[in-house]
């Protein structure tokens, strides 16, 4: 389907969202027998409290799809009838097929679907995909789900990187409508700087072996957390003031801003650096920790079960990761009120 040149313009709208978190729980406590740290230590400099570790049975596709399928349920969109399906992923199930396989078949689908990587920016750049497409007409209905199990890639060994994560995963529904709903996006990615944050081996140029795994190269590596901090802070900061000024907007207009829930005190610089009030930035990370590509969809769920997201409100999403990649989608919101459901977590 293509929408007639002389008639209305298409928008992509968000009318559902979803998310799902393992059930198990992971304190900072239990990482104070791992490496040195402590649970102050960890909340001081990260924010973090605990985090959801998936157990045996559970991965990335089957959280993505409790997630998509609570995404689905709240925008009253039947399985069958979804166009496409987007799962952006760093923590596929397997490296082949992709993850969005094993999603469209928990769900029952049979649209066409595929993962994408961008990391942490996942999402963002999977709701700018799906938004074009609805605004192509080459798609009427697009899911587009978040979905880590970062707790089977990191180097329990490592407290800088072991004591961030968690698994998780979330989900929007993206449907046309003649009023605008996701605004615009910026995509960005310098791949001169990929060392930064890896995974080094377990793909085609270096095939596991013994030596590999024993040496944890099949875990994240973060070789300079101060240059991702920095790197961070000025992209997702930039991404924002880019994309506010493309859409002849300001912070002052606003309602919530949701950004990549990485670390406490990254967002507390970009929000400064923006000149943005701390009451006008979600923060959820201290129950999840950091869940990559599911961080922005879990908190945008969250956030609309709490009440800090009304039909009408601008939103504003950010996120920077390994690649590195980062960007930010521009969004009104058009969800309805989710009166009488239950919390998923």
């Amino acid at each position: 389907m293509t929408p007639s040149a002389a008639g209305p313009r298409r928008f992509a709208q968000i009318t559902g969202v979803g998310s799902a978190l393992p059930e198990r729980v992971v304190p900072n406590a239990y990482f104070e027998r791992l490496v040195d740290t402590s649970d102050e230590w960890i909340q001081d400099r990260t924010g973090i409290k605990s985090r959801r570790f998936a157990s045996e049975g559970e991965t990335t596709s089957t959280l993505a799809a409790d997630a998509g399928g609570r995404a689905l349920e709240s925008a009253g969109v039947d399985p069958g009838s979804v166009d496409l399906l987007i799962v952006a992923t760093c923590t596929p199930d397997r490296p082949l097929p992709a993850a969005a396989a094993y999603v469209q078949r928990l769900l029952g689908m049979t649209c066409p679907a595929f993962a994408l990587n961008a990391a942490c920016a996942g999402f963002i750049y999977g709701v700018s995909t799906g938004s074009s497409f609805i605004q192509s007409g080459n798609a009427e209905r697009v899911l587009v789900v978040g979905s880590e199990v970062l707790s089977r890639v990191v180097n329990m060994t490592d407290r800088t990187t072991c004591v961030l994560f968690g698994d998780g995963a979330g989900a929007v529904v993206l449907q046309p409508s003649d009023e605008p709903g996701v605004l615009d996006s910026i995509l960005a990615l310098d791949g001169t700087q990929s060392e930064l944050l890896t995974i080094p081996a377990g793909g085609v140029e270096e095939p596991a072996n013994a030596e590999s795994v024993a040496s944890h190269r099949h875990e994240i590596h973060m070789s300079s957390g101060s240059s991702v901090f920095k790197r961070a802070v000025v992209g997702m900061a930039e991404a924002c003031a880019s994309l506010l000024e493309k859409a002849g907007l300001s912070v002052e207009d606003v309602d919530v801003v949701i950004p990549h829930q990485a670390n406490a005190r990254i967002i507390a610089a970009v929000r400064e650096r923006l000149h943005i009030p701390p009451e006008r930035v979600f923060v959820d990370m201290e129950e999840v920790g950091n869940t990559s590509a599911a961080s922005i969809p879990i908190a945008m769920d969250r956030a609309w079960r709490d009440g800090r997201l009304r039909p009408g409100d601008l939103v504003l999403t950010t996120a920077f990761g390994a690649g590195l990649a980062w960007g930010s989608n521009l969004l009104r919101w058009t969800a309805p009120s989710p009166e009488g459901r239950a919390g998923d977590a």
